[in-house]
């Protein structure tokens, strides 16, 4: 039987950015997690990028999304088109643009726009026969208005330090505990040079479970993906992988999942950006 201590250590990871013009780089991404001992993973599904809904734009994305449901893993929605569309500069507006404050999809709309724009993403998700269980605001950026309509659709939501269950009433309350997101920043050299080495530091600094991003763009650089892969060497055997849904204490796994099937589609990918 397992140590306590072992039995408490998970590894929760999620692929952002999730979109047909992404799909084969995520692919491989969530192909590599497998080799390295990550058997369940949270998707994050942009549903309408360029507001071209992503049933239409991409049939075999849709297929490969059902593989990995069946297989285990969970699907979030990641914003609706995860950009802002152009707007017009009022002072609230400029405010969310402003030093300090995180960019994201719904820091300047107001409740009607944003719960129009949640419901529309949930609706073309479920459209494609896709219904995510949870929801990861582009950058991590909420709004009052947002987390409000969250409740409506979603079990959880996760922000930059915890998974939250959208209904307080569940037992342990209205989040799971701390379980800081750690990646890696593409924007700009001084991120690219230092955010590998405080990848390491998180992983090792991590409380019992270890939570790590990963985005398309990691594949363009090969120092991110060592420092990934020293990461999963260290951690993937030897912590549990679990869902955010079942780090926020609300998702499981699947009734007819078989542990020794993998999906077929991500086997038909070249490897080669993995090297």
């Amino acid at each position: 039987m397992p140590h306590e201590d072992e039995k408490r250590q998970t590894i929760a990871v999620a692929i952002h950015g999730i979109e047909p013009a992404t799909f084969e780089r995520c692919a491989l991404i969530r192909d590599w997690l497998d080799d390295h001992g990550v058997d369940r993973v949270t998707l994050l599904v942009i549903p309408a990028r360029d507001l071209h809904p992503v049933g239409e734009r991409s049939p075999a994305m849709v297929r490969w999304l059902g593989e990995r449901i069946s297989a285990g893993d969970s699907i979030a929605q990641h914003g609706f088109q995860h950009v802002r569309g152009r707007r017009d500069a009022s002072a609230h507006r400029l405010l969310a643009r402003a030093p300090g404050r995180r960019a994201g999809e719904f820091t300047d709309l107001d409740g009607e726009e944003t719960r129009r724009a949640v419901h529309a993403g949930w609706r073309l998700l479920k459209l494609a026969g896709i219904e995510p269980e949870g929801f990861v605001a582009p950058a991590y950026a909420y709004t009052p208005a947002l987390r409000g309509a969250l409740a409506l659709r979603f079990r959880w939501w996760a922000g930059l330090l915890r998974v939250h269950r959208t209904d307080p009433d569940l037992a342990g309350g209205g989040h799971a505990p701390l379980a800081p997101a750690f990646s890696l920043a593409t924007d700009g050299p001084f991120a690219r040079v230092f955010s590998p080495q405080l990848l390491r530091m998180g992983a090792l600094l991590a409380p019992s479970t270890l939570r790590v991003d990963l985005h398309p763009a990691d594949l363009r650089h090969p120092r991110h993906m060592m420092a990934l892969e020293w990461v999963l060497q260290r951690n993937g055997g030897r912590r549990r992988a679990i869902t955010y849904g079942e780090l926020a204490g609300v998702g499981g796994a699947s009734p007819g999942r078989d542990p020794g099937a993998r999906p077929t589609a991500t086997r038909a990918l070249s490897r080669t950006a993995l090297q």
